[in-house]
């Protein structure tokens, strides 16, 4: 598990150089908002997660939890799913707009650009 990466993954770096080929500018992993938001447009005041589907319990083939170990893993991923919807309610409190992107949907980079497109140029 020390091989995982929570910063600068694949799927992150797809959706970072879809957004700089869209034209927008961004911060990275802001310390100073909850959760720590992949990609921050602060002119916008929007933020992007990039999850993992694994870690992050998604319900693609990928989010499925291991069969074994489930005393271990379950609790440990539902851990995940619960603070991820904390320092979501916590940044919409604050005023943010939160888009959550998941690593299966990075395959389509066109469906995806046009999504983070219509996500950032929303009021």
């Amino acid at each position: 598990m020390q091989a995982v990466r929570s910063k600068n993954t694949t799927p992150e770096m797809i959706v970072r150089r879809l957004l700089h080929r869209l034209g927008y500018r961004f911060r990275l992993h802001r310390k100073d908002l909850p959760g720590r938001p992949d990609i921050v447009l602060p002119k916008h005041r929007k933020v992007i997660f990039v999850h993992g589907c694994f870690w992050h319990g998604h319900g693609c083939p990928k989010g499925r939890p291991p069969k074994s170990r489930q005393d271990y893993w379950l609790p440990k991923l539902e851990a995940n799913v619960n603070r991820d919807r904390a320092k979501i309610a916590e940044l919409e409190r604050r005023g943010w707009d939160v888009l959550v992107i998941w690593q299966c949907e990075t395959k389509d980079t066109d469906s995806l650009a046009r999504r983070l497109q219509a996500f950032v140029d929303e009021s």
